[in-house]
């Protein structure tokens, strides 16, 4: 992974997306603090069906029960 500056972000965004579509992953800096990552979609986008797999993993391990009305909330507030 490499870390890339907020500035040369914008002026090589072009040349970013390229290597980004062939694997490449960025962090992007603002002031030398990390504030963005650039990852190739296809390939980190997560599945549904093993989100909803960790989902029901998670619960199994929480202290309380986790039901199918648990993980719909979840899904919908936009919980990994």
């Amino acid at each position: 992974m490499q870390s890339i500056g907020a500035f040369e972000a914008k002026t090589h965004f072009s040349q970013i997306l390229d290597d980004v579509q062939s694997g490449q992953d960025y962090i992007v800096t603002k002031r030398g603090k990390p504030v963005a990552k650039i990852i190739p979609l296809a390939d980190k986008a997560p599945n549904r069906q093993e989100t909803v797999k960790e989902l029901f993993a998670i619960g199994r391990n929480a202290r309380k029960p986790y039901s199918v009305r648990d993980l719909l909330a979840d899904i919908r507030a936009g919980r990994p």
